[in-house]
């Protein structure tokens, strides 16, 4: 006798359909579907210009940071040379060439080198954090551009604590 009711395969062909028919609708949407206020160019230029200048500002506190850390545990400087030039690229990309002020030191740094290591992780995630929550707002090709940062500051984050956790007291 035959089962009756739903199968496991009739169950993973309907979905499947479910899930194509969702892809294929949502590529012929255009950007009016996406609930953000439609700009004028000039309110997208100011926009834009208002979250490169806020980016590469995060970045030039995290690059402050790097040398605080390095002044205060020289040891550490070859370690942090790879990630603070990572750094300072990260700043001229959003910046799109546009030169930056200085940001201000953002504080003393511990004497006790894994912690001075660990608070610079901390700094790098609130950077990957700051550049994750403009993406909410940026327009797709400067997204992008915020996404990959975002993803080398939690990358540098991520080498940081390890490094914490390798280093003597």
């Amino acid at each position: 006798m035959r089962r009756t009711g739903t199968t496991r395969r009739g169950a993973l062909t309907a979905t499947g359909a479910l899930a194509l028919g969702a892809v294929l609708t949502g590529c012929g949407e255009d950007d009016k579907g996406t609930g953000r206020p439609a700009l004028t160019e000039a309110e997208a230029v100011r926009a834009d210009k208002a979250l490169r200048r806020a980016a590469a500002h995060t970045g030039a506190l995290a690059l402050a940071h790097y040398d605080l850390v390095t002044e205060a545990h020289p040891d550490a400087a070859a370690g942090l040379a790879p990630l603070r030039a990572a750094v300072r690229q990260h700043i001229g990309a959003v910046a799109a060439g546009r030169p930056q002020p200085p940001a201000a030191a953002p504080g003393p740094v511990s004497t006790d080198r894994p912690t001075a290591l660990k608070e610079l992780a901390a700094a790098e995630r609130r950077r990957a954090d700051a550049h994750a929550e403009a993406l909410l707002t940026a327009e797709p090709e400067l997204a992008r551009l915020l996404a990959s940062v975002a993803a080398g500051a939690a990358a540098h984050a991520y080498l940081l604590t390890e490094l914490a956790k390798e280093t003597p007291s």
